[in-house]
Parts: C-alpha cells; sequence; structure tokens
C-alpha cells in the first residue's frame, strides 16, 4: 500500500519516513503480534519475490527453506551447504527481513564474495520491504545501495568479505554468502582478525552459506560442524528437496554441463581443482589434524622427541624447509618442519606468514630449529638470499643445508666444504620439476605424511600450469612450495646420508614388489621332450647348451 507524499521517503511512495504515525485497527494488531511471532508465518503471508517466470509473487516456501529459517532464529552460529538456485539467500533474507523489523536496534552486516553481490542481497531485502504493508513497515531513515537505517534502531550493511569490511564494528548478525568463493588469504584473514571481534559477544549471529568450491575454509568449517569441533550447526540442502528436480532433470543438467560440474554445484560435494599435482582420489583420503599448541603463528602438530634415557629413545631428527617471501602482504613466507627419523617422513610443524620481514624471519627460523632438536635447515634463496647468509653468518647455524653448483652440474645437497657452494637451493625450473615430481610420488605412496589442513588447501589447488605446476588463481602455494623443497632434498645424496636410509631405493622396492603382485606369472609350455635338467642346492639349473624353449624362461628368473 503506497503512502501519501509528505509521510514517504524522498518521494517513494513504497516507504515511510521516520516518525510517521501509524493507525492500526484490532485485526492489524493481531496481525502484527503473530507476524512478530512466526517468522514463517510472516514470510509467506507478507513477503514478496520476484520469480523470473511469474514476476512479483507472494513467497511460497518450500519445507527445507522453511527448516532453514527456523535454524536462523534458534541457533547463533549455522552453516549450510547448498546446490545453486535452491533459494537460499531469499530465504536468509526473509530471516533478516523479520529480525530488523521486530527486534530493535539489530546491527546486520550481509557480505559476499564480492561487494556487487552483498549489494545484490540487500537490494532483494529493499525489495521485500518496500512490498510490505505501510503498518508492518519500520519509519526509514537512510536508504541507499550499501545502507539500510529504521527508525526502530536496526541497520543493515552490504560490504566484500574482508579484515577491513566490518572491523570496528559491532553487529548482532553477520550473513557470510558464498564464503567458498572468498580467496584463501582473505578468508583467512577475516577470520584471523574480523571473526574474534563479532564473535564475542553472547547474542551475535553468524550465518554462513554457500555451494562448496574445493577444500578451501569452508569445507573445514564445514566439516568441523559435521564432526563436531565447533558450535556452528550444519544444514545442507540436496538438490532433489526442490520441487521438479528428479532423475531426469538430473541426466538433463549433466549432459548440458558434466558430470563434476554438477557434482560440484549440485551435488555439493567438495571437489578439488581439476589437473593438481596430487590425484584427486589421493587428496580426498588425506585427513588433516588440529594443532595442538600455536606460537606466535608456528602451528605445532607434534612436540620434537628428546633422548630419553629411561625409554632408549634417541634424539629424532628433523628438517625445516623454508619458502622466502619479500615480507610486503603478498606471498608468505613458510617454512614445515619433518620428522625425518624414518619413513614415512611426518609433517609434525608449519608456519606462514605475509607481514614477517626477511630481517626478522631468520630469527623465527633459528629459534623453530634449534626447538626441533637443531634441525637441518634448507631455505629457498631466489627473492632473498640475506634470510639464510643471516642464519649461517650472524646466527652461525651449523646445521644450515648447503647446495653444491659447481662444474655445470645439477644442484646438489653437499656438507658445504667444495667451491662453488651456496646457502641454499636455488629453485629453477630443473629443480622445481624434480621436487613436484618426487612430492607426487611421496605423498601417493604414503612415504610423507600431511598433518596441516592450509598444506591440504594449498594441496587441492596446486595446478598444472604450462610446463609446471602453480596455484590456481586467486590462490596461494606458499606451504606447498616447502614441501617441494624437502620433496627435492629427500632423494638426495646427502640427505641420504644424513637419515642413514636410502628413500629412492625403498621407492624402487615398493614400485617392484607391486609390479610382481599385479603381474600374472609367466606361462610354461610342456612339449614332451627332455631337456638336460640338474638341481644343486634345492635349485633347478638348466644345462648350458640348451637353446630350447625353457631356456629363456630360467635366463628370466635368473636375471
Amino acid at each position: 500500500m503506497a503512502v501519501s507524499t509528505k509521510d514517504s521517503y524522498r518521494d517513494n511512495p513504497l516507504l515511510k519516513r521516520a516518525g510517521v504515525e501509524v493507525s492500526y485497527s484490532q485485526e492489524q494488531i493481531e496481525e502484527y503480534i503473530k507476524c512478530s511471532q512466526d517468522a514463517i508465518y510472516f514470510a509467506m503471508k507478507y513477503m514478496k519475490i520476484v520469480n523470473v517466470d511469474e514476476g512479483l509473487m507472494p513467497f511460497k516456501m518450500w519445507p527445507f527453506q522453511q527448516e532453514m529459517l527456523q535454524l536462523f532464529q534458534n541457533n547463533r552460529f549455522v552453516i549450510t551447504k547448498c546446490p545453486r538456485q535452491v533459494g537460499k539467500t531469499t530465504t536468509t533474507v526473509a530471516y533478516l527481513l523479520h529480525a530488523t523489523i521486530f527486534t530493535e536496534s539489530q546491527n546486520v552486516a550481509i557480505l559476499a564474495n564480492k561487494g556487487s553481490l552483498a549489494r545484490d542481497i540487500l537490494a532483494k531485502y529493499q525489495l521485500a520491504y518496500e512490498n510490505l504493508p505501510q503498518w508492518l513497515q519500520q519509519g526509514v531513515i537512510t536508504w541507499n545501495k550499501g545502507n539500510v537505517e529504521l527508525e526502530n534502531g536496526s541497520k543493515l550493511i552490504a560490504a566484500s568479505t574482508s579484515s577491513s569490511a566490518v572491523r570496528g564494528g559491532s553487529f548482532n548478525i553477520v550473513f557470510l554468502d558464498e564464503f567458498a568463493f572468498v580467496p584463501a588469504n582473505m578468508a583467512h584473514e577475516f577470520f584471523n582478525s574480523v571473526y574474534p571481534v563479532i564473535s564475542s559477544g553472547k547474542t551475535t549471529k553468524i550465518i554462513i552459506v554457500s555451494t562448496p568450491n574445493g577444500m578451501n575454509l569452508f569445507y573445514k568449517l564445514w566439516s568441523d560442524a559435521v564432526n563436531k569441533k565447533s558450535d556452528y550447526v550444519p544444514f545442507e540442502i540436496h538438490w532433489s528437496m526442490i520441487p521438479g528436480r528428479d532423475e531426469a532433470w538430473k541426466e538433463e543438467t549433466i549432459r548440458n554441463t558434466s558430470l563434476r560440474q554438477f557434482q560440484q554445484e549440485f551435488e555439493t560435494m567438495f571437489l578439488g581443482s581439476s589437473n593438481t599435482l596430487v590425484s584427486g582420489i589421493k587428496l580426498q583420503s588425506l585427513v588433516y589434524k588440529e594443532p595442538i599448541a600455536n606460537h606466535d603463528l608456528l602451528k605445532i602438530y607434534e612436540y620434537p622427541i628428546k633422548e630419553d634415557g629411561e625409554k632408549n629413545l634417541k634424539d629424532h631428527l628433523y628438517a625445516i624447509t623454508v619458502d622466502v617471501s619479500e615480507g610486503k602482504n603478498l606471498d608468505s613466507s613458510a617454512f614445515s618442519v619433518f620428522d625425518i627419523s624414518e619413513t614415512p617422513y611426518r609433517q609434525v610443524a608449519v608456519y606462514k606468514s605475509s607481514s614477517i620481514s626477511p630481517i626478522l624471519f631468520p630469527t623465527v627460523i633459528y629459534n623453530a630449529a634449534r626447538y626441533y632438536n637443531d634441525a637441518y635447515v634448507l631455505v629457498e634463496i631466489n627473492n632473498n638470499p640475506e634470510v639464510a647468509m643471516t642464519l649461517h653468518a650472524d646466527l652461525e647455524y651449523e646445521n644450515l643445508l648447503k647446495v653444491y653448483t659447481g662444474n655445470k652440474q645439477a644442484q646438489q645437497l653437499s656438507a658445504g666444504f667444495q667451491r662453488g657452494t651456496q646457502m641454499g637451493l636455488r629453485m629453477s625450473p630443473s629443480t622445481k620439476k624434480i621436487g613436484c615430481s618426487n612430492l607426487k610420488t611421496l605423498i601417493e605412496t604414503d612415504k610423507l605424511q600431511i598433518c596441516d589442513f592450509d598444506t591440504y588447501s594449498e594441496l587441492t589447488t596446486f595446478v598444472a600450469s604450462k610446463t609446471s605446476f602453480a596455484a590456481e588463481e586467486g590462490a596461494n602455494d606458499d606451504v606447498v612450495m616447502t614441501l617441494v623443497l624437502f620433496a627435492w632434498a629427500a632423494t638426495q645424496k646427502y640427505f641420504r646420508e644424513i637419515v642413514n636410509h636410502d628413500l629412492r631405493k625403498q621407492l624402487q622396492l615398493q614400485t617392484m614388489n607391486q609390479e610382481d603382485d599385479e603381474t600374472l606369472p609367466s606361462m610354461i609350455i610342456e612339449d614332451g621332450l627332455e631337456r638336460p635338467l640338474m638341481i644343486e642346492g634345492g635349485d633347478v639349473w638348466e644345462m648350458a647348451g640348451s637353446e630350447d624353449i625353457y631356456s629363456g624362461y630360467f635366463r628370466s628368473i635368473h636375471k
């Protein structure tokens, strides 16, 4: 119902301005009370939406949308995994509309992976609000593409999901839409810097809704919710819950798109990127753990094992591989700590920071290395060779691994006594190719165990790029590159001398044994002729000079 020009907000006949008095009939008062107590009733009777086929129409909620709305009302933390085009945004708008009209001073942040998408959601809220009866509306104070303020004190803002979007604000409801599509660095920065502030209140609600997009932070939040490692209530929408979507619709959709696309966008499966270095099947079988301690950005998954005379334990050997950035909040400087005492090698600690200065980074590495039994340290020296030089010259760290590059030979680990030795590895196309190849083998043959979620997430977006591998657009590979460094070193001769076992030989033997298990035994054809054979020491030998069908067989066994 339109309001008069003098009572409207900025000549919008669908909105009333703040301070306008409304006379309620007894029926309207009863309806107002009923709507305030029942959000589903309010949404289905008074909320209008735009349908692509029917235009402006009442919001006829499906059963799963009603359940979704009730979850939002009754829980502080809700995470929803859903396919595309299921009305998730409309359902969320219905909840926000009810909350801001019937509860005073509700501060709401609508955040999405893009600011334009967040503003589109706010536009849906505004459309629904404009089509409410005047007696259900609150007077409007502010009404634009990015902000809404009502006279009951409720406010809404729309912005992209970033660390600056809601910093310093006090919010009652934070809605994160399509959170799986927020770039990894922004998602982590948001949760590390902003989320603790907005979740510290006793009544603040956090609503996360998204279609899956690989094994990223949304995947971790969902997994933790399902496994009851967090307070989030998980809610999953399956494509079959939408009327009209049956097996025939599924087959048609797959024909017109692809099976992989259908699985990710409609089956809501957490699929990694295609063409990843490590096979998708293997990635889906990996299991991450929560760190047992955090110390200045160092995530510790296993404490160092020290010598224990009573248990006859020896100090475990550890290795640290370091990827150095420029420390300008772009790429991150990172290192991984590995237990190399035995195979399978294990990742036991991870450090990652985009802001640490190259001047301070050597001290962080030094402290971690000393903590892990004076671990062997290999530093990538492409961007900042000063990090390795500081470890060597200023901190006088003895277990810094050197790399020999003399006589135009390929780079190789060295004790560091010959000429042509540098203080770390210069990553070149050839060394990266070797490292990537070795890393794939180590993980897929279970010779390297990964436990860190960030590492796992980066592996799912570490994909083929021209003639090499790199993080896909919008993703990072800083921690993965520490694995590439380690994989390059793990098959080096000097590394084998340190750990006192030959990983390359173990892999070869494992491959040979696997081939033996999978190969059918050779067939022996008996033609009835006698052969000169002799038995010696329990072995059967063919006499020299026999060139019949058996000779090839015995020669192959001899080999």
